[in-house]
């Protein structure tokens, strides 16, 4: 029987051990922490967006980096066979917005023990506390793994370790460190689906919510990125859906800047008119106050310096050249972009083992026989949804029925 290792206890990595298990391989699960999956407790804010339901070729839509690459891992084990797998498992799932498929219990934990029940029932051997330190080779074939100083022998290895965001779950970039080893191109590391910072001073109106906006990224006069949804404006600026999705879409090169569309559904028309209506209904009143009824009360400073409108200007008297400026405020509010949070704060990491040396209908390595890689460990990433989960599993499956 073939010994298997696979090195990381996260999603790519427990669905890399039941895979490889289930098609008759001894396989042997290393974790470092105390426990599996603990980057998978807190996904989705503890909910656990396991994967979307929306048809599988329309998933590559959500991929921002080395989509096709991801063709055989998604088609082989799709999104409908995970969730007919967990629902197996005892864990029924509901859909929500989005095609955002959860637990129905709300609970990550619950995704957590049916993982769990697989890897025991399909005879996973389970090493927690465990830190493996080199994947050991001769002749461009793995050999083993290096455990606390003694190397044990495999025929193959699942490396599945994850890129380096959130570090205090165990994402540390080990497994770069193991495939530069071994002769593999590492793309650099970096954060995506991250909060954005701001030039402009945002600590004022840190934790508001704008919901049903619109949320654009330029990069000098190209928009890179336009979508409408939620946004939360935090102490250093942006972040919720938007601003996460729409840093997937940034290099690290300097430039952006980004505008608020507090109006998505009113064209300028529109919007002048809505405009009309209310300094008529509220002539005597102050603009500050008239604000409230168009955005968050909190919000009314911002904009009101934006325009060029004094809060304490009598509605009745702003002029149609204030008004148009008000509109165009409203309809494209500009902040200068910064840069994104680091990496640390960053849902999933971009970059990682380059897609170039891996074999794309296995998840083998090219440059060494019995090395496989899964998850976020490889440069691929997509945007919010459910969709990095789903490559996670489905990467970690063709691992584990191809080692």
């Amino acid at each position: 029987m073939r010994k298997v290792c696979v090195i990381g206890g996260g999603p790519a990595g427990m669905m890399a051990a039941i895979a490889a298990a289930e098609a008759g391989r001894d396989v042997t699960l290393f974790e470092k922490n105390e426990k599996l999956g603990k980057k998978l407790y807190i996904t989705g804010k503890g909910r656990c967006n396991v994967t979307n339901a929306a048809p599988i070729g329309d998933f590559f839509q959500s991929v921002v980096r080395n989509g096709a690459f991801l063709y055989s891992a998604l088609y082989t084990f799709d999104n409908m066979r995970l969730m007919n797998m967990l629902e197996g498992l005892g864990l029924p799932l509901k859909t929500e917005r989005g095609g955002r498929v959860f637990p129905v219990s709300d609970k990550s934990s619950d995704v957590l023990k049916a993982l769990g029940k697989a890897l025991d029932k399909a005879g996973v051997h389970v090493r927690l506390h465990t830190a493996v330190t080199r994947i050991a080779a001769e002749d461009n074939r793995v050999t083993g793994v290096v455990v606390n100083g003694k190397e044990l022998f495999f025929d193959s290895v699942i490396l599945a370790t994850g890129g380096v965001s959130y570090p205090s779950t165990g994402s540390t970039g080990d497994g770069y460190a193991f495939a530069k080893q071994l002769g593999h191109n590492v793309e650099p590391p970096c954060a995506s689906l991250v909060g954005l910072d701001t030039l402009e001073e945002m600590g004022e109106y840190a934790g508001i919510t704008l919901k049903n906006v619109g949320f654009a990224l330029k990069k000098g006069n190209k928009t890179v990125f336009r979508e409408q949804g939620e946004l939360l404006l935090t102490h250093t600026g942006v972040s919720g859906p938007l601003a996460l999705s729409a840093s997937a879409y940034m290099d690290g090169s300097e430039g952006y800047s980004a505008e608020i569309d507090f109006k998505p559904a009113l064209d300028h028309k529109t919007l002048d008119k809505r405009l009309l209506r209310d300094f008529a209904e509220k002539a005597n009143k102050d603009f500050g106050n008239v604000l409230g009824g168009l955005v968050p009360a909190k919000l009314a400073p911002l904009i009101a310096s934006a325009s060029g409108i004094g809060l304490g200007t009598k509605a009745h008297s702003i002029t149609r050249e204030q008004r148009g400026a008000l509109c165009r405020t409203l309809k494209a509010l500009s902040l200068g972009i910064k840069g994104k949070r680091p990496v640390a704060e960053a849902v999933i990491t971009r970059g990682g083992i380059d897609v170039r040396g891996i074999d794309p209908s296995t998840m083998a390595s090219r440059i060494v026989e019995g090395l496989y890689f899964a998850g976020e460990v490889i440069d691929v990433d997509a945007l919010t949804g459910g969709y990095n989960l789903q490559i996670a599993f489905s990467t970690g499956y063709l691992a584990g029925i191809s080692c």
